[in-house]
């Protein structure tokens, strides 16, 4: 099979090869990958991987061999997937609880946008438990996760408060923010969950604001930027609040079963997945180039076949 693999000599630090079939284990359907879409964190994998080691982590495609154990879907059927590694590749080995079935309706491309980024969303937002009239702060507002955050919380009955650039200020509305405003001194009142993705400044100020008993979620730090945290910025005045680190990787089991949640929700017209840019696999240095420079707010799709 074909794949996309780590080459320091290469341009983009990619390069396609010939590559093995996975072999897989008795509870691992073999995917024949569609299309995958690409995370901001895959830019720092590129970087520090050796040579050829195989990135990828959203998968959408279809089972190509169902699972030895019978567990998981059949051959034939659409599915959507996380992966650690391996995704940019003709076929990938998936734990079948890592899988999902994509709805009648619901497109290879719309699909490729949730493992990661809808994921991440859905998971950080549960740090705040029952979201119903609680005020949501989510800073970094107009990536891919952001985008979601802000929906899935509406959804769930939060009053949102959005911070990014104002070029996104109407976009952010229209999907559901209540206040969209460019830096967290500009937003109003204090907030019973944060999700924090730009670190630095943006953290010191989120803690400024969360209520007292609050979470703040850092699943990200955009900014590179580090934080000096003391006990002195919680109390008082934020007596209670939690500081919590997320990484989908360590987030728990079963994550297939939330990406199909997410495609529910897609399917019934609840969820918008935004895909600005799609091309071939080997075109990826344009998508990879565009997302460094940070020229889009949604997803940048690969297609495979």
């Amino acid at each position: 099979m074909l794949a996309l693999a780590i080459s320091s000599t290469s341009p983009n630090r990619l390069k396609l090869i010939e590559a093995d079939k996975p072999n897989c284990s008795v509870n691992e359907a073999l995917v024949a990958v569609h299309a995958t879409s690409l995370n901001r964190g895959e830019l720092r994998l590129l970087g520090i991987r050796p040579d050829g080691w195989i990135p990828g982590q959203d998968v959408v495609g279809i089972v190509e061999r169902a699972a030895a154990n019978g567990s998981g879907p059949v051959v034939g059927t659409r599915v959507a997937a996380l992966v650690d590694q391996a995704g940019w590749a003709e076929y990938v080995a998936v734990p079948t609880d890592r899988l999902a079935v994509i709805p009648d309706g619901v497109s290879f491309a719309s699909a490729a946008t949730l493992p990661v980024a809808g994921t991440t969303a859905l998971r950080t937002l549960r740090h705040g438990g029952d979201l119903a009239g609680q005020p949501v702060l989510i800073t970094g507002a107009s990536g891919a996760v952001g985008r979601f955050q802000i929906q899935i919380a509406r959804e769930q009955g939060a009053s949102v408060t959005a911070i990014a650039s104002a070029r996104h200020h109407d976009d952010l509305r229209d999907l559901g923010a209540e206040q969209v405003v460019q830096s967290i001194e500009l937003a109003g009142g204090s907030f019973s969950l944060i999700t924090e993705s730009v670190g630095g400044k943006s953290l010191a100020d989120a803690i400024e604001r969360v209520a007292p008993g609050g979470t703040i979620v850092m699943f990200g730090s955009s900014s590179g930027e580090l934080t000096r945290v003391g006990f002195r910025q919680f109390v008082p005045g934020h007596e209670g609040a939690r500081l919590q680190t997320f990484a989908y990787y360590t987030s728990g089991p079963a994550i297939g079963a939330d990406i199909a949640v997410l495609l529910d929700l897609v399917a019934a017209g609840r969820l918008e997945t935004r895909v600005v840019m799609t091309v071939p696999w080997t075109d990826i240095g344009q998508a990879l180039d565009a997302l460094r420079q940070r020229g889009f707010s949604g997803k940048a799709v690969l297609t495979v076949v």
